[in-house]
């Protein structure tokens, strides 16, 4: 068993967003990837898809999610479930408030940004 307090997960940044892995290998999971994500005021992801399924659920104000053209929005307590390599843009519509919401997929996730893939550091 092992017990990641939020306040002492690693920190990573990347175009206004805040990935703090909680269950990732590192951290002793060996299936699951699970990570809380902060979203800047007015922050909008780079366009990517993952090699495997993930879901987002929501926690605070909301997202708005463009999955391969169309727009999904997001309240508090929603989820929304990604396949696999599809394409994406993750907006925090709000011009002020901090976006929260927690990611999860499997372990060995790879991430595809403008033809180039990898391992994001958060899910490591």
């Amino acid at each position: 068993m092992t017990v990641v307090n939020l306040d002492q997960a690693s920190v990573f940044t990347s175009d206004g967003f805040t990935f703090r892995p909680l269950a990732v290998p590192s951290r002793g999971s060996t299936d699951l990837a699970i990570w809380r994500v902060d979203a800047a005021p007015a922050a909008i992801s780079v366009e990517h898809s993952m090699s495997r399924e993930e879901v987002f659920i929501s926690h605070t104000i909301g997202l708005h999610v463009t999955m391969s053209g169309e727009e999904h929005r997001l309240t508090p307590g929603d989820a929304l479930t990604v396949p696999p390599n599809t394409r994406l843009v993750i907006t925090n519509p709000s011009p002020d408030t901090i976006a929260t919401f927690t990611a999860v997929t499997s372990v060995g996730m790879l991430g595809t940004i403008a033809g180039n893939t990898f391992a994001p550091p958060w899910a490591q």
